[in-house]
């Protein structure tokens, strides 16, 4: 039984996220759908991180186990044409050894968040970024997210209906740039808390408002209080962008 690897771009609007659920479609149900149309197989598709609702993908990895013994290329294309017409991609698909595990394997995950900083608001990017008016200190931003950097309890930046564990987190890089009207956020870990990236972002914000101080975002990780943190980032923002093994 072949398992194969997939690498995967789509937009999650009007998706109700990765995992299969009751309330809307989901990205693993249009997949799974789509590999039983191709060979008739009924599978679960594995993936490297459940994202959220209206939350996009770059580069996620996800792995298939299937009965049919077919050229990865075979599986890539046939997979894209029984998807249509929902805006997910296969970008690649691979064979790889039994033991890979897109989830378990994976060393690193990294994500984008896009903000647009400017009065008019948005266009094209509607849905694809968070319009925030405001002017932004990005470098103040980006002094600010260093606190967070390293082995921390991300309490105050924790959705309340996270299922992880612990709280306690390892970010292993967090930056702030600005690229023309664009504030670009990234974050690396090897794996973050329900809505983490989303609500470091919303408490960026402050600081780039000049509501806050990088002591402020220190005291908000030190309370270990989701109330104490900013508010939750639009999903619209955020990109899974790539998955390290």
């Amino acid at each position: 039984m072949p398992r194969y690897r997939l690498t995967l771009e789509y937009d999650g609007t009007g998706l109700v996220g990765w995992q299969r659920q009751e309330n809307g479609p989901s990205v693993q149900q249009h997949l799974e759908a789509a590999i039983t149309g191709f060979c008739g197989e009924t599978v679960t598709v594995f993936a490297a991180g459940r994202t959220d609702a209206g939350v996009h993908a770059l580069g996620q990895v996800a792995h298939i186990d299937l009965d049919r013994d077919a050229e990865p290329d075979t599986v890539r294309d046939a997979l894209n044409h029984h998807l249509k017409p929902a805006r997910i991609a296969v970008l690649a698909a691979e064979r790889v050894d039994d033991d890979f595990h897109a989830r378990f394997s994976a060393r690193e995950r990294q994500y984008l968040y896009r903000i647009v900083n400017r009065r008019a608001p948005l266009t094209v990017d509607e849905g694809y970024a968070w319009w925030v008016p405001p002017a932004l200190d990005a470098v103040a931003m980006h002094a600010a997210a260093q606190v967070l950097v390293g082995k921390h309890d991300f309490s105050s930046f924790r959705a309340a209906e996270c299922q992880a564990k612990s709280p306690v987190k390892t970010l292993d890089a967090l930056a702030v740039a600005r690229d023309g009207d664009w504030v670009l956020v990234t974050a690396r870990a090897r794996s973050f808390l329900h809505h983490q990236v989303r609500n470091i972002v919303g408490t960026l914000r402050r600081v780039g408002e000049g509501k806050w101080s990088a002591d402020d975002v220190r005291a908000a990780l030190e309370a270990r209080d989701r109330a104490k943190a900013g508010a939750t980032a639009p999903a619209c923002g955020l990109y899974l962008t790539r998955v390290v093994y």
